[in-house]
């Protein structure tokens, strides 16, 4: 019952199948902890969620994972706890890694069907968009949210055509230095705006990490159309 109003939106086909798809997703922070929060209450039910990092006060400003009593407590532990209190009946997959670093697992893409990147590192980063583009499986990412106010600014565009993101301009700079280029083509959320100070903001990350989930929503509705 929890997923009614789901249903009489999206119809029994795509519910059904989107309770068939696995997703992994990697930084739970900002932009991907509010992206897994939309998954499960959409009704998702196979998600694994990778991040290396703990919770710390400074996250407590934009972070749905973050709260004053778990701070110094994993990032993945603690938002697969607030995962099965929203669907107990969920599958949720806990790796704590610094994807694309020295020693990290290595992970076969394959086995899901979509993969969500929330990474900050842009070492970290251009690692994930190669292997998975590599092995063929939709990849959704997130381009900078930081020293963002504007939430209409928010747009969503191939990698190659996001304009105005400091961030997608280093990332294809140093793949082409590193002859790392992505090798299909992925949807990026990305925001043009420039703003004079530094920091982020919990309606920014917010919208980026639901829109990332929606990516994923719109491409199963469409597959059962």
């Amino acid at each position: 019952m929890i997923f009614e109003r789901t249903i009489q939106l999206i119809g029994e086909n795509a519910f059904q199948l989107l309770q068939t798809k696995r997703v992994i997703l990697f930084g739970v922070g900002g932009v991907g902890g509010w992206c897994a929060e939309a998954l499960i209450r959409t009704g998702l039910r196979h998600l694994t969620i990778v991040d290396f990092d703990i919770v710390s006060d400074s996250n407590i400003n934009r972070q749905i994972v973050a709260t004053r009593q778990n701070i110094g407590k994993s990032k993945v532990d603690e938002m697969k706890r607030r995962l099965i209190s929203i669907n107990p009946d969920a599958d949720i997959e806990c790796i704590q890694t610094k994807y694309g670093s020295e020693g990290s697992l290595q992970i076969d893409f394959t086995r899901y069907d979509y993969v969500i990147d929330a990474i900050d590192s842009i070492d970290c980063k251009i690692r994930l968009i190669y292997e998975v583009t590599s092995a063929g499986v939709t990849l959704f990412s997130s381009m900078g949210a930081g020293r963002k106010i504007d939430t209409t600014q928010i747009k969503i565009a191939e990698f190659w055509k996001v304009e105005g993101c400091p961030l997608a301009r280093a990332l294809r700079t140093k793949m082409r230095k590193l002859k790392l280029l992505p090798q299909t083509k992925f949807q990026c959320v990305y925001s043009p705006e420039i703003s004079a100070d530094s920091g982020t903001i919990a309606p920014i990350v917010g919208i980026f990490g639901f829109t990332l989930a929606d990516l994923i929503l719109k491409d199963i509705i469409y597959q059962c159309q």
